[in-house]
């Protein structure tokens, strides 16, 4: 039998991107949030080194990228102490967002919560397991049937960061369900109008108890090494296990040059906040012309994007949008609930953020 899933949402926008490619002053994509900076020196230095490698690496990652990590974690995310055991690589955190609800095996009349809004792949992969999707995100609403929650903070699209007493409150709704609490938490170095974006491992929430929790985080953002494919989780250790056993079986495994990448990058700070300050810069040109033209930006304080709106259907926005130029992504992407909001990524060189907020203004 052939899986049906939907259509890929973003070839909808192909006619929008005709229509911007058309200005005079050619086509600005602020719809994908694709990194366009330079890789860090740190990371080609530690993929120069380990390119010879001929040999099979270890799907649960090297002893070096796995101190890494725990280090990372503990110092960036306030797990406070981590083993060994309950950390591993991924392939991206979109490998562990697509296949998470079958590497657990979920199956027909399992339930997958997501959020209301929310990146579109959370609902893939429980399709892709047969398992059913339920949006909601107050955790007293999450179904008895649930066996896996996604909550992602900050998010994508809207920005909007989770506090503690959210996170307390999924917690202990996730574990009277029985079910795994997984957080996407592949944004959290970039925060803007908070101080800190808390963690679902933050001590302060688990209390050292990660008993089926799971937290995800990706190097694709903080260190523009989309191209490389870097995923980190951390989470209890038979969990960790479970999904190490399956990932085993299905060859799943981060090549080792990218683990040493991994281990060299986790361990230099500058990077990041070179990058963090090059968006937020972005950030505030994007904004104040947003505003200028009439939108209103919710939520967004912290994450790649701007979630804006007009109060007026999505499409219609994408539109105006690309009469201008400019690509952006409809709300409804992520769910009915976005369908009078667009996204509007900061994922531009700083010439095309200016040229964007000259039109927007124009």
């Amino acid at each position: 039998m052939t899986l049906q899933l939907p259509d890929f949402p973003w070839d909808s926008l192909e006619p929008f991107a005709l229509q911007a490619k058309a200005h005079p002053g050619g086509l600005l994509d602020l719809s994908v949030g694709s990194p366009v900076d330079p890789t860090p020196s740190v990371a080609i230095k530690a993929l120069e080194y380990a390119a010879q490698a001929p040999s099979y690496p270890l799907t649960a990652g090297s002893q070096e990228l796995r101190s890494a990590m725990v280090s990372w974690w503990q110092t960036q995310r306030n797990t406070g102490d981590l083993s060994l055991d309950e950390v591993i690589p991924s392939i991206g955190s979109k490998e562990m967002v697509g296949l998470l609800p079958t590497l657990l095996g979920l199956g027909a009349g399992d339930v997958v919560v997501i959020p209301e809004i929310a990146y579109p792949t959370y609902a893939i992969g429980a399709m892709v397991a047969a398992a059913t999707v339920v949006t909601e995100n107050n955790p007293e609403h999450w179904p008895v049937e649930s066996k896996l929650v996604w909550i992602n903070s900050p998010s994508n699209p809207t920005g909007e960061v989770l506090g503690l007493d959210y996170l307390h409150k999924a917690v202990s709704r996730a574990r009277s369900l029985g079910a795994v609490l997984a957080s996407d938490e592949c944004y959290a170095q970039l925060h803007w109008d908070v101080d800190w974006s808390p963690s679902l491992l933050d001590e302060r929430v688990t209390q050292g108890d990660r008993t089926r929790l799971l937290a995800l985080y990706s190097l694709s953002k903080q260190s523009n090494l989309a191209g490389y494919r870097a995923g980190l989780v951390a989470g209890g250790d038979q969990l960790i296990a479970e999904l190490l056993l399956a990932r085993k079986h299905m060859g799943l495994i981060v090549p080792s040059p990218i683990q040493a990448v991994m281990s060299a990058t986790l361990g230099d700070a500058d990077h990041v906040d070179t990058q963090r300050e090059r968006y937020r810069h972005r950030r505030t040109v994007l904004a104040t012309a947003l505003r200028a033209a009439g939108f209103r930006i919710d939520h967004s304080e912290a994450g790649l994007y701007l979630w804006v709106t007009k109060g007026q259907d999505d499409w219609e926005a994408v539109s105006w949008f690309s009469e201008r130029g400019i690509l952006v992504a409809p709300g409804s992407f992520y769910g009915v609930a976005g369908s009078q909001h667009v996204r509007v990524a900061l994922t531009a060189t700083d010439e095309a953020v200016s040229e964007a907020a000259k039109r927007l203004q124009a």
